[in-house]
């Protein structure tokens, strides 16, 4: 193998997380705000007077089965602790727990409270916070754009109610992202690119227009999902080892936005912009014991075991042929000499055990009988005399006069594949008559139910398991691959070998076991990424990014429409997919009037400038309370209020419920 072989090779880290320790509560911290920037994908937490969040681990929770194969006594049950709950970075090994993880969100929006807090347990626990029957630090979180009243009220709940917080504030984690990489006073359209969804959000003059406001239901978990089953559906043989946490990998490291997709689509379809452009994953796989290269002469030795073997099967497989046909021949002529002793019962019950019907197929039977052992003899004669394989002289065939060697070596591969669909027939028939229940059997059976129905006056036989039993007994067609035609196919074999040059070209070309367990990342690595501007791929029937943006800025005026694409800011796990600033720009060129102009930015730390925001906000000299929810507010105006600026959601109060007042007389 040449090295660009080597270099066109990747191997998988499959790292596992690592538990979270329990972090020091210094007097600093008791007095810092606590910044929590709960995403749907991963949760990342800490206090606002540090610069980096202390906590980040995937939103999930997992209660693993206990083992139902393990008998326990009642006793042991009964003194058995409940199995632990994990959570997050507590989960080493994801794929193994793949089916009992559970989230507290539905999409982008937390419904589940009872996940919710035990992952502020969690949370809690691991700043090393230990004041008694509270948390009294304030506390500013992360929500959905445009949370439902309903979900904030229940989150107010949890905090106010379960952990006693002084205060809490509640903002949108594309604007904070916002306020960390521009000024927050300023316009833009702001595209945040989430785990489940992609909102297209405008912003004019330090606010949000929360009616021009755009969602798509396409996010970084449905390019992983889709990835997951294009090559788990190229390569079935591998689907187990082709785990989701595998494919999170790949897709972060080797995907990439196509400038234009149909053209990219063309140059995959050449073979030379394939073999130079493939990445070869590679899978763990069992490394057998490494074999050295064989040179020349231990191969002919080697060769000559494998003969010397093949000789002794054939030596004990004839043995036990002869001493089949000798039992059979002693039978027959059991059979022979009760008929010639007039015993005509036992000759006619020997007859029916031998499936014949007379007296002169009884002789044919035994002459061919004998003929059978005559011909095993010889030939165990002349595997004892001495002259083994290796040491027959190599006589290479060679086409007869007047065929061409190309025409002789196609007659030889047709006979081959004859001998050898002849095998595969007889070898399913074989298959098939030891089952009960197919076709074959079951014609068999009909048969012998219909001769045994005539003998005994009755046409029960098949009915009870014994006749089973009988029945494989009785039969024994000669469905065995007859020796004559495993000479012939061995000198075919020997033919081909020796004169056809594709048996060669197919040795160099066998796979090794660590290219059998290589996957060929071609074209996947850019179309997962394009659901983001074509979800049709997927069968979700919703515009892309390129038609929503372009239907967005359709709200404004010309001038606005201008104000916002001077600003177009991205921002979200899958912001840093490289290609997507240039398929942004590419796609905006098309909507945009000619010579028009635009400027697309990119989030410093897609995925960190959220809490980096939240903690920005904090730490910047606003006066926070001023803009959080207080419990006393909480108790006095529900938990769905929310105290409206520029990173939060407007707040519309829920319409009261009517009463009907109407008397019914």
């Amino acid at each position: 193998m040449n090295q660009e072989f080597f270099d066109n090779i990747v191997y998988l880290k499959d790292l596992k997380t690592t538990q979270d320790i329990v972090h020091e509560y210094t007097p600093k911290d008791q007095k810092s705000a606590l910044v929590i920037d709960n995403g749907s994908f991963q949760c990342r937490v800490g206090f606002a007077n540090r610069k980096t969040p202390q906590l980040i681990f995937k939103n999930l929770i997992c209660k693993p089965r206990k083992d139902r194969n393990k008998k326990e006594t009642k006793e042991e049950i009964l003194q058995q602790a409940p199995p632990a709950t994990l959570i997050g970075n507590d989960i080493v090994n994801i794929e193994a727990l793949r089916f009992q993880l559970r989230t507290q969100f539905d999409r982008n929006v937390v419904t589940h409270y009872y996940i919710q807090e035990q992952i502020l347990d969690y949370i809690f626990t691991h700043l090393g916070i230990n004041t008694e029957g509270a948390v009294n630090h304030p506390i500013v979180m992360t929500e959905a754009m445009v949370n439902p009243n309903y979900c904030r009220s229940l989150m107010s709940e949890l905090l106010f109610e379960c952990y006693q917080i002084p205060s809490v504030f509640y903002g949108i984690d594309s604007l904070f992202s916002f306020n960390y990489n521009d000024n927050i006073k300023g316009t833009g359209l702001i595209i945040s690119l989430g785990y489940h969804t992609t909102h297209v959000i405008p912003f004019m003059n330090g606010k949000h227009i929360a009616d021009k406001i755009r969602r798509i239901n396409v996010g970084g978990f449905h390019m992983l999902t889709y990835m997951h089953r294009l090559m788990q559906l190229k390569y079935p043989v591998h689907v187990n080892n082709i785990t989701l946490s595998r494919i999170e990998e790949i897709f972060h490291e080797h995907s990439r936005i196509s400038y234009d997709y149909i053209e990219d689509l063309k140059k995959w379809s050449s073979h030379e912009y394939y073999d130079n452009h493939i990445k070869k994953i590679q899978l763990p796989y069992s490394q057998s014991a490494a074999t050295t290269q064989l040179t020349a002469e231990q191969k002919i030795e080697k060769k000559k075991e494998m003969s010397r073997r093949l000789a002794e099967i054939n030596a004990r497989k004839r043995e036990e042929r002869l001493a089949e046909e000798e039992d059979q021949l002693q039978r027959l002529e059991e059979v022979l000499e009760s008929f010639d002793d007039e015993d005509t019962e036992d000759f006619e019950m020997g007859l029916k055990e031998l499936n014949l019907s007379t007296y002169e197929e009884l002789e044919k039977t035994i002459v061919a009988t004998k003929a059978r052992i005559d011909k095993i003899k010889q030939k165990m004669q002349a595997a004892e005399s001495g002259v083994t394989a290796e040491e027959k002289p190599v006589v290479i065939p060679m086409p007869p006069q007047g065929v061409s060697l190309d025409d002789w070596l196609n007659e030889c591969r047709e006979k081959k594949n004859a001998i050898l669909e002849k095998k595969q027939v007889r070898r399913q028939r074989r298959s098939d008559l030891a089952k009960r229940r197919t076709a074959a059997a079951q014609e068999r059976m009909r048969i012998i139910s219909k001769l045994a129905g005539k003998e005994k006056g009755t046409d029960d036989f098949g009915s009870r398991d014994e006749d089973w039993d009988v029945y494989k007994a009785i039969s024994r067609e000669q469905d065995s691959d007859s020796e004559v035609e495993n000479e012939k196919l061995m000198e075919i074999d020997e033919i081909l070998r020796h004169h056809d040059p594709m048996l060669e070209d197919e040795e160099k070309l066998k796979m090794t076991p660590a290219e059998y367990h290589q996957l060929h990342f071609s074209v996947e690595a850019i179309r997962a990424p394009e659901l983001l501007f074509q979800p049709s791929m997927m069968g979700i029937g919703e515009a892309g990014l390129a038609e929503t943006i372009d239907y967005v800025l359709k709200l404004f005026t010309a001038t606005e429409q201008q104000q916002l694409v001077d600003n177009i800011f991205l921002t979200g796990g899958i912001a840093k997919l490289p290609g997507l600033k240039e398929r942004l720009c590419r796609e905006l060129m098309e909507i945009r009037p000619f010579e028009s102009k635009f400027n697309v930015k990119i989030a410093k730390e897609g995925s960190f400038d959220a809490w980096n925001g939240a903690r920005k906000f904090t730490t910047s000299g606003n006066n926070v309370s001023a803009h959080s929810i207080t419990k006393e507010e909480y108790y006095e105006l529900g938990g769905e209020y929310i105290k409206e600026n520029c990173l939060s959601n407007y707040y519309y109060k829920t319409p009261a419920e009517k009463i009907d007042t109407t008397v019914v007389t």
